[in-house]
């Protein structure tokens, strides 16, 4: 299980490089996207970045998964996720 969960990580982060990352909008919205997925709850995923779609049943059991493989994580490595995103973020400001 382990093995598909971390395929379907790299799926949706690939999806989300090429289909999201596209415009200034769209990577504000991957970046709210990621950090709910790490620190937030799948409720608080549809109601704020995936607020305007509609993601189907389907969808939203696999985000629910994907959410509990994140939060499975060895604290140290969640936090060094974390860690990422706030430099990712940090170098945004800069931009």
């Amino acid at each position: 299980m382990k093995g598909s969960s971390t395929l379907l990580l790299v799926a949706l982060t690939s999806l989300c490089t090429c289909r999201l990352a596209t415009g200034e909008d769209n990577s504000e919205l991957f970046m709210d996207f990621l950090q709910t997925l790490l620190v937030g709850s799948p409720e608080e995923l549809y109601e704020g970045p995936l607020g305007k779609y509609d993601v189907n049943a389907d969808a939203k059991a696999a985000l629910t998964e994907l959410k509990s493989c994140i939060d499975g994580l060895q604290p140290m490595h969640k936090a060094e996720l974390i860690k990422l995103l706030v430099q990712v973020l940090g170098s945004e400001d800069g931009a």
